[in-house]
């Protein structure tokens, strides 16, 4: 009767709508703020000294490539971001109806942050080959890039199969270290998330409006990410592996630089944070936080909002049908 009563607190409806809602709240709030992320990307594959805000790497994409390279890669991140989130809010909330019974005196900060924890280890493990693939798809056609992707796949499942075939099934899995050290950062966000939840439903007798779930989501984003950053930094470095050391023009400081992204990439994430800090200092392990706070701090909280409207109206729905 155990066992039967824990499967079906898994397999439950409530799980389903909260991974549905997780996965469309994801994909409204990405695709909202998607040319933020593509800057943060190219910030923080950047191996100059020099620091450029969000506004002028905007510019310079939309007056060098066109407007529509600020949207590059942004099928395939949905695709993958629906995946991810479902499978993570999925993965949450069952982990989290088994610990405490249904009860929410039983919910508390530490046990969210280990639940989010596990989460995020199933979540990495489940989807890094989807986001290994969005890296290399979204620095398509980027000055210094190898142009691999533009002549051998243009889609995710392209994506997938060419990197398994040329790199191995383990080039699927590249920075999933970084990756497992990142669990870290959804679990803090879901841990502050539900605190600040838990907290201002009791301040307001349960009820929490659009606004509410918007600043609180806002909130629990940015205490996670600042915390993660450098680990963020690495990991984009680790997945793009960039072949600039190939692909550099003859001659001058660029090709220097681009020798040593390439040396780089097949460095651990220690030795490439060590890298980084020798080369480039401290700020070298924050380069693009500003676009990364505005663009993730943004994007969850708009996705805390709709993912809260969203289950909450799929709840009421299926109430009724009942």
């Amino acid at each position: 009767m155990v066992a039967l009563s824990k499967l079906s607190q898994i397999f439950s409806y409530q799980n389903w709508v909260h991974a549905v809602s997780g996965a469309s709240g994801g994909c409204i709030a990405m695709s909202t703020f998607y040319p933020l992320d593509t800057v943060r990307s190219r910030l923080q594959l950047e191996e100059s000294g020099e620091v450029r805000s969000t506004k002028q790497v905007i510019k310079e994409i939309v007056l060098g490539e066109g407007f529509q390279a600020l949207y590059r890669g942004l099928g395939p991140v949905l695709q993958s971001l629906c995946i991810s989130n479902f499978v993570y809010f999925y993965t949450f909330h069952a982990l989290k109806a088994i610990a405490s019974n249904g009860s929410p005196s039983q919910q508390s900060a530490l046990k969210d942050l280990l639940l989010g924890c596990i989460a995020g280890v199933i979540n990495v493990f489940t989807t890094t080959p989807f986001w290994v693939v969005n890296t290399r798809l979204r620095m398509r056609n980027v000055a210094g890039t190898s142009d691999e992707i533009n002549k051998h796949y243009k889609t995710l499942l392209e994506g997938l199969k060419y990197v398994a075939k040329t790199e191995g099934v383990a080039g699927l899995w590249s920075g999933t270290i970084p990756s497992l050290m990142l669990v870290s950062n959804p679990a803090l966000q879901f841990m502050m998330y539900e605190m600040l939840k838990r907290n201002l439903m009791t301040f307001t007798g349960g009820e929490i409006g659009s606004l509410g779930f918007f600043v609180i989501g806002a909130i629990a984003k940015a205490f996670a990410t600042v915390l993660t950053y450098p680990l963020q930094l690495v990991q984009t470095k680790q997945r793009h592996r960039t072949k600039e050391a190939d692909s550099g023009a003859a001659g001058g400081p660029s090709t220097s630089r681009q020798a040593a992204a390439g040396k780089q990439t097949n460095q651990s994430t220690l030795e490439l944070m060590i890298s980084i800090l020798q080369h480039q200092g401290v700020r070298g392990l924050f380069r693009g936080l500003e676009a990364k706070i505005l663009q993730t701090v943004l994007t969850a909280a708009l996705m805390f909002m709709a993912y809260e409207k969203i289950a909450g109206t799929v709840g009421l729905l299926l109430k009724r049908n009942r």
